[in-house]
């Protein structure tokens, strides 16, 4: 799948000579909570500030480790204090939950999220559409210059890897990712590109392109990839992943994972071609969209799992 992979990367514009080998990242300040320690950081990434919270376990020896991609939600004031349970949804405080089971967690800001806001900063929500149009602007100038917003938010995925990687008491050998929704989605490309992830999981996001075109599904800004489903879709991805670890969670009333039957289906081979079918994972609950209780213990579960087994 390799071919594949480079040809996804080249339609995407990934260009993995930007992707940096080392980050020198800048601790902006650091709280001490029960079981772990939040550390605000910033760091450069293809000459833009990525601002994150990075959590470390009161014991650290060589631990697995997790970057976080949070959702979308119409919240654009709302990234990795949401999923580190410092504003928002607390089903999606994966990062607290995670560092306290002994994970070094890392949970950036996506592009037009929280601090990576032109006009605003912290989790205000900006009046008006004032956060939407920041955010479409975005593409539209990513578009405009022949790139897309995709290879950004995979950019910045990549660094953050690459962080995670270089910290003394991480395991790089044991490093994945999660995210659900926009998060999700962030996870599907980011490792089918990025080899160095060894688990992963993507909830409410295993939706193809031909099945939202067909259905009328709205299609975030940073997969707006022009030309994209001409050649591939979403399960070309997930074979892309294999043999490594992957669960996709999804929901019979969420029309933003509507065909993950299928798509888990079309790359079961793959999977199986690496005698690693069990490897593939696929939880479908009933409901809709939002995370519930049962799906984020699920998660959490799957990912010390896999993490500590690694």
């Amino acid at each position: 799948m390799n071919s594949v992979k480079d040809e996804i990367s080249k339609i995407i514009g990934i260009n993995y000579d930007t992707v940096h080998e080392k980050i020198n990242f800048k601790i902006i300040n650091s709280v001490k909570e029960d079981g772990y320690t939040r550390q605000l950081v910033s760091f450069d990434s293809i000459d833009d500030m990525v601002s994150a919270y990075l959590l470390i376990p009161d014991v650290v020896d060589k631990n697995p480790a997790v970057l976080i991609n949070h959702q979308h939600n119409g919240e654009r004031h709302l990234g990795k204090s949401e999923v580190c349970g410092l504003a928002g949804n607390p089903l999606q405080a994966f990062g607290q939950t995670l560092a306290k089971k002994g994970f070094v967690v890392l949970a950036p800001d996506s592009i037009c999220f929280e601090d990576r806001r032109k006009n605003g900063h912290g989790i205000i929500p900006l009046s008006g559409d004032g956060d939407f149009l920041q955010h479409y602007n975005e593409m539209c100038y990513s578009i405009l210059q022949g790139e897309t917003l995709m290879k950004k938010v995979l950019s910045d995925a990549m660094n953050c890897i690459t962080l995670l990687s270089r910290l003394d008491f991480v395991d790089n050998k044991s490093i994945g990712t999660l995210g659900h929704s926009y998060g999700g989605n962030t996870v599907l490309f980011l490792s089918a590109l990025d080899r160095r992830i060894s688990f992963s999981c993507a909830s409410g996001s295993a939706c193809t392109y031909k099945n939202r075109i067909l259905n009328n599904v709205g299609i975030e800004m940073a997969s707006v990839i022009p030309g994209f489903i001409q050649r591939y879709d979403i399960d070309d991805l997930v074979r892309c992943i294999a043999p490594r670890h992957l669960l996709i969670v999804s929901a019979d009333n969420d029309k933003y994972s509507a065909d993950a039957d299928f798509i888990v289906e079309q790359a079961r081979p793959s999977y199986e071609g690496h005698h690693a079918g069990s490897n593939l994972r696929h939880m479908k609950y009933s409901g809709g969209h939002a995370l519930t209780k049962e799906r984020f213990d699920f998660i959490v579960e799957w990912v010390i799992k896999k993490g500590k087994k690694m």
